[in-house]
């Protein structure tokens, strides 16, 4: 599988990750096989220096607006500051196995994963060739 995204918005997204010592996160939206824009969201785990989590008005406000016709959750962003540009542990932990996209930052590296079923209980990360335009 093959996820279109325009350079700028990547070069976007990329700052964001170097302006902050904590995981930055986000939203992916666009259409399949396509990332057109993003949702920036405030990181508020409570050690979003080591984990992120959605703020979650930002969620359900991009629900709405694809629900009203605006551009579909493809997924999310979120960047690992001291770490690799693959999922982690704890990503693999709270993610669902529902085929949503995971851009991962860290390390100089930008990554993009499908979250997908592995077994009943657990999840499997596929790497997504992220195609830079």
């Amino acid at each position: 599988m093959r996820v279109v995204i325009s350079r700028g918005l990547l070069e976007q997204i990329v700052a964001l990750a170097a302006d902050s010592a904590d995981e930055i996160c986000g939203l992916l939206l666009g259409q399949e096989g396509r990332i057109e824009a993003i949702a920036s969201a405030a990181n508020v785990a409570s050690d979003p220096a080591r984990h992120f989590e959605l703020d979650p008005a930002v969620l359900i406000a991009a629900h709405r607006a694809a629900r009203s016709g605006g551009p579909a959750v493809l997924g999310h962003y979120h960047s690992h500051p001291s770490g690799v540009a693959a999922p982690s542990a704890t990503d693999a932990a709270c993610a669902a196995p529902d085929g949503s996209l995971w851009m991962i930052l860290g390390g100089g590296e930008v990554t993009l994963w499908r979250a997908g079923p592995d077994t009943a209980v657990n999840v499997h990360f596929t790497k997504v060739q992220l195609d830079r335009r």
